[in-house]
C-alpha cells in the first residue's frame, strides 16, 4: 500500500485521549479523567487557592480557601449583555468567601479551553467531625438504605444536598447571575427562612459548567461538544467533573437552568418517561415543585408588556416533544441518582440572532430571564426545606429497591390529575451483568473502558474468583460483575442494558432514543437472566475495583506479530508504531503485520495502550512479504469535513486530520498533502466553484481516497459519480441502536454488531466491483425511535440491506460509504475503528 505523497516518518498531530489499557483479572486500567487543574497559589487575604478536585465531600465547611483569579478579557460575551464576565466570577466569590462563613468554592475541573470549573457550596459551618458524620450518613443512605430508613439522628440531622447547575450551554447565561445572586444575598441574610434551609441542606452551585461557551458566545464547549447531551459518555472534561459532583455529593433535588423558551418551561415532561427511573417516587415531588416554581414566576408579575407569556409545564401543557427519555441531559442523568430533578428554561431570547439587538433591550431581557432563574432557584430550596423528610425518605427508597432488586412500581394514573397510561415506563431490570475477562472478550481494551467508565459513574462492580456461568457460557476467573441488586441499579442498567423500541409509543422524540453502551462500547456484555439465583452463589470479591497499571506481555515471536484494529485503542497503537519509523503492513483482513525487527517498539505500544498483538501465522508471513503495495511506513493524513463529535473521534484515534470545507476549497486549498479524505458534512460539491471542483476530482484521479458518511455519502456519489450504487434513506429524525451483520472485509470484518444510526442509510442495486462491508440485520433496530410508513424507508425497508460498501472508482480511487453514524457523540465507540480502517483501505494503491 503506497501513500500519495512519500515523507520522512511524522509525529500524530493531535491525541486527545490517553490510551486505554488492558485489564488483566486483578484490575483495571488507571486513566486520567480529563486536564490537571491549576496548581494550588496564593490568593487574596493570604488564603490558599484549591486547584484540585474533591475525591468526597469535604469534611468541613467552610473550606477556608479562594479561588484562582483569571486575567481579565475584555472581549467576553457575557458583558455586552450586563452580565457577569468569568474573570469575574471567582473575584465576586473570593469576597464572599473571604467574609462569609457559610459560603465555600473550589475548583472541580477545567474546560477544554484550560478555564477552572468551579462548584460553590452554600451551608451552615460545620467542624470537623460534624462534616464527618455527614459523610457518614451519606454514605449510609446510599450503602445500607433499610438502616438509614430507620435511622431518627439521620432523617433529623443529615443536610439534604441540592445541586444548581447553570450555564451548560454557553450561550444560555442567566442561570450562572442568578446563582451568584443567591450566594452573594445568602451570604449575610438574616432571614429565618434562609438560615433554615443552610442549616438542613448543602447547597451546591456549578455556576457556569461550560465558561468557554460562557466567554465566546457559543452553545457547545470548545471542543464542539453538546455537554447536555454528553453526560453518559462523558467524553469532555467538563462532564466529567459535573457527573463527579452528582456521583460525590448524591444530591436529592437538581434544577438545571437553561433558555430560552417562552413562557418559562419548567419541567416535568411529556412522555415517554425514562424507564430506569423510580418514577413513582420522582413525580412525588417534581410536580409540586413545578408548580411551585411556577408560582414564584408568576409573583413576578411579569406579562405581555415585558414580553413574557406564563409559564409552561410540559406534562400538562403538552402532548409530547419534551420527553425526559435519554439520561444524556443533567436533571434526567441526575434522576438516576436518587434526584428528583428540573430543566427550567428563562423566557426571553438573547443568544443566536437575537444577541445583535441593541444593548439596552439585550440587557432589559437578560435581567428578566435573571429574575426567572433566582424565583426557580429560592422556589426549589423552599421545597426542599418544607418537604426535607419526605424527599429524603424517597430518596432512600429509590436506593433500597435497587439494592432488595424489587420491581419497579408504576407511577399512579390520575395522580396530581396529569397522570396518564402513556406516563408509565417501567423496565425488567435483569439479574446482573457480566463483563468478560482474558481470552473470552472480543477486546480487552474495549472491556476495560466500559468496567472504569461503570465505577466511575458511581455502580459497583466485582471481581469474579472463580469461573463463572451464564447461560451455558462459561466466563474465566477476573470477569467483572455487575451486581444490578444495588443502590445505582437505574446507572448500571442505563450502560448496559439494551434499551426499549419506541417507534409505535409516540411520534416524536426531542434527542436520541438508544445509546446502549453495553452493545456500543465493542465488549462482550453477558446478561444474567432476571429471577436467577446463581448470582448470590458466585465466588464474588467484596474489595472495590481499584484502578490500576496491569502491564501487558507481549509474546515473543520469530513471525512477527499481528494487531487487530478492533478498538480505538488498537489505532492508537498503530499511530504510534507509525510515528516510531516502524513500517507494518495491513493485510487482506484489516489486519496489520507487524515484521520481527520491531520487537522493542512492539512492546512499548502494547505497554502503553494495552492492546493485544497476537505471533502471526506462516500464512500471513507469506501475505505481508506478498503484496509490497499494503505496506504503509507513515501515519496518513486525513482531511476532514465532519461535526466536531466526529473530529474528536477522529484525533481521539491519533489519526493525524487537517480540516476541508467548502469555502477553503474555493479559497484554493490545496488537497495534495493528504492522503485521505472523511466527509460527513461541510463540503458540499454543488457549492463548490468550478476550480474547487476540479480539485476534489484531481485528488481522488491521483489516488486519494474518500469515505463518506450519510446525506454526504448521497451527495458525493452523485456529483462526483463515484460507486454504482442508489442511496436509499429513512426519516432525518430516526436514531437508535441497530444490529448489523459484518461481510468480513478489511473495513469492517470481525467488527460489533450493533451500531448507532441517526438519519439512517442503505445502499441498493449494487453495481459490480462494489463490496459490502458491513449489512443490516434481518430487524435491525434494537433500540431507539425510526417508524414505518411514509415515503421515508422503515427498518423493515432497510434489513438485510448494505450500510457499508467500498469499491473503486472509474479513476482507481477507494472510495468506502457509510449509512450509519458510527463516531455519532462518543456512544458508538465499538466501531470507531471501523472507521479507522476504512481511511486506512482508502489510502491503498
Amino acid at each position: 500500500m503506497q501513500f500519495r505523497r512519500p515523507s520522512a516518518p511524522r509525529p500524530l498531530a493531535v491525541v486527545l485521549a490517553v490510551a486505554v489499557l488492558t485489564a488483566t483479572p486483578a484490575a483495571l486500567p488507571a486513566l486520567p479523567t480529563g486536564p490537571a487543574v491549576p496548581a494550588a497559589a496564593t490568593g487574596p487575604a493570604g488564603l490558599p487557592t484549591v486547584g484540585t478536585h474533591p475525591h468526597a465531600p469535604a469534611t468541613a465547611y467552610p473550606l477556608g480557601s479562594l479561588l484562582p483569579e483569571p486575567p481579565v478579557d475584555p472581549e467576553d460575551a457575557s458583558l455586552r449583555l450586563g452580565l457577569t464576565a468569568h474573570h469575574d466570577v471567582a473575584r465576586e466569590l473570593n469576597g464572599l468567601i473571604a467574609t462569609s462563613d457559610r459560603v465555600s468554592a473550589q475548583v472541580v475541573g477545567s474546560s477544554v479551553g484550560g478555564r477552572d470549573l468551579v462548584l460553590v457550596t452554600l451551608t451552615a459551618s460545620e467542624s470537623a467531625e460534624e462534616g464527618r458524620e455527614q459523610e457518614r450518613m451519606r454514605e449510609r443512605i446510599l450503602e445500607d438504605p433499610v438502616r438509614a430508613a430507620r435511622d431518627r439522628e439521620l432523617l433529623a440531622d443529615y443536610k439534604v444536598p441540592v445541586l444548581v447547575n447553570a450555564n451548560i450551554h454557553g450561550n444560555e447565561w442567566e442561570g450562572t447571575d442568578a446563582a451568584l445572586r443567591l450566594v452573594r444575598e445568602w451570604a449575610t441574610s438574616e432571614d429565618p427562612a434562609v438560615l433554615r434551609t443552610l442549616e438542613t441542606t448543602r447547597l451546591h452551585l456549578m455556576v457556569s459548567a461550560n465558561p468557554d461557551g460562557r466567554v465566546t458566545n457559543a452553545r457547545h464547549n470548545a471542543a464542539g461538544f453538546d455537554l447536555n447531551r454528553d453526560l453518559l459518555t462523558v467524553s469532555q472534561p467538563e462532564t466529567r467533573a459535573l457527573r463527579d459532583v452528582v456521583v460525590q455529593t448524591q444530591p436529592a433535588m437538581v434544577l438545571d437552568v437553561h433558555g430560552y423558551v417562552n413562557g418559562t418551561l419548567v419541567e416535568p415532561t411529556t412522555p415517554p418517561h425514562g424507564e430506569n427511573y423510580e418514577y413513582d417516587l420522582f413525580l412525588e415531588h417534581a410536580w409540586p415543585n413545578a408548580l411551585g416554581i411556577e408560582e414564584a414566576v408568576l409573583e413576578l408579575g411579569l406579562d405581555e408588556d415585558d414580553g413574557v407569556r406564563p409559564p409552561q409545564v410540559p406534562l400538562r401543557d403538552w402532548d409530547e416533544g419534551w420527553d425526559d427519555w435519554p439520561p444524556i441531559f443533567v436533571p434526567q442523568y441526575a434522576a438516576l441518582h436518587g434526584a428528583v430533578a428540573h430543566t427550567v428554561e428563562v423566557p426571553l431570547r438573547v443568544n443566536n440572532a437575537s444577541y445583535d439587538l441593541p444593548e439596552t433591550e439585550l440587557r432589559r431581557r437578560a435581567s428578566i430571564n435573571v429574575e426567572v432563574a433566582h424565583a426557580a432557584m429560592t422556589a426549589t430550596l423552599d421545597y426542599v426545606r418544607e418537604h426535607r423528610e419526605e424527599l429524603l425518605a424517597d430518596q432512600v427508597e429509590i436506593f433500597r429497591r435497587g439494592l432488595a432488586g424489587e420491581e419497579q412500581r408504576p407511577v399512579a394514573e390520575g395522580l396530581h390529575g396529569v397522570v396518564g397510561p402513556e406516563d408509565v415506563s417501567l423496565t425488567d431490570y435483569p439479574r446482573a451483568y457480566v463483563v468478560p475477562a482474558g481470552d473470552g472478550q472480543r477486546s480487552a481494551p474495549a472491556a476495560a473502558r466500559l468496567v472504569r467508565h461503570l465505577v466511575e459513574h458511581g455502580v459497583q462492580v466485582q471481581r469474579a474468583e472463580s469461573p463463572v456461568t451464564v447461560d451455558g457460557t462459561t466466563h474465566p476467573e477476573g470477569s467483572w460483575v455487575v451486581d444490578l441488586h444495588q443502590p445505582r441499579r437505574g446507572v448500571a442498567h442505563a450502560l448496559l442494558g439494551p434499551g426499549s423500541d419506541l417507534s409505535d409509543r409516540v411520534e416524536a422524540m426531542y434527542d436520541i432514543s438508544g445509546w446502549s453502551l453495553g452493545l456500543l462500547w465493542g465488549a462482550d456484555v453477558s446478561t444474567v437472566p432476571s429471577g436467577s439465583g446463581q448470582v448470590d452463589r458466585w465466588d464474588l470479591s467484596d474489595d472495590p475495583v481499584v484502578p490500576v497499571d496491569p502491564g501487558v506481555e507481549v509474546t515473543p515471536s520469530g513471525t512477527g506479530w499481528v494487531l487487530a484494529l478492533a478498538d480505538p485503542a488498537d489505532v492508537r497503537a498503530l499511530g504510534d508504531l507509525l510515528a516510531l519509523g516502524v513500517g507494518v503492513t495491513v493485510l487482506r483482513d484489516g489486519r496489520v503485520h507487524v515484521p520481527v525487527s520491531a520487537g522493542w517498539a512492539v512492546d512499548q505500544v502494547a505497554d502503553d495502550h494495552g492492546v493485544a498483538l497476537d505471533p502471526a501465522s506462516p500464512a500471513q508471513v507469506r501475505e505481508a512479504e506478498q503484496d509490497a503495495g499494503a505496506r504503509v511506513t507513515t501515519p496518513p493524513v486525513v482531511g476532514v469535513a465532519a461535526t466536531a463529535e466526529e473530529l474528536w473521534a477522529l484525533t481521539d484515534m491519533g489519526l493525524t486530520v487537517r480540516p476541508v470545507d467548502t469555502a477553503a476549497l474555493n479559497e484554493g486549498l490545496d488537497l495534495s498533502d493528504l492522503d485521505t479524505l472523511y466527509v460527513s458534512t461541510g463540503l458540499a460539491v454543488d457549492q463548490l466553484d468550478p476550480e474547487a471542483r476540479d480539485e476534489v476530482r484531481a485528488f481522488l484521479a491521483d489516488g486519494g481516497g474518500l469515505v463518506a458518511r450519510g446525506t454526504a455519502a448521497a451527495h458525493l456519489d452523485d456529483a462526483l459519480d463515484l460507486l454504482d450504487v442508489q442511496v436509499r434513506t429513512g426519516p432525518g429524525d430516526a436514531n437508535g441502536v441497530v444490529a448489523v451483520v459484518d461481510e468480513d472485509g478489511p473495513v469492517a470484518g470481525g467488527s460489533p454488531e450493533h451500531t448507532f444510526v441517526y438519519g439512517p442509510r442503505w445502499f441498493t442495486d449494487l453495481g459490480d466491483g462494489v463490496q459490502v462491508e458491513q449489512r443490516y440485520a434481518a430487524d435491525p433496530l434494537v433500540a431507539g425511535h425510526w417508524r414505518s410508513g411514509g415515503a421515508a424507508g422503515g427498518p423493515e425497508d432497510a434489513a438485510g440491506q448494505a450500510v457499508v460498501v467500498r469499491g473503486r472508482t472509474d479513476a482507481g480511487a477507494r472510495v468506502v460509504l457509510m449509512g450509519t453514524d458510527p463516531l455519532f457523540r462518543a456512544h458508538p465507540q465499538g466501531q470507531h475503528a471501523v472507521v479507522a480502517r476504512a481511511l486506512l483501505w482508502t489510502t491503498g494503491s
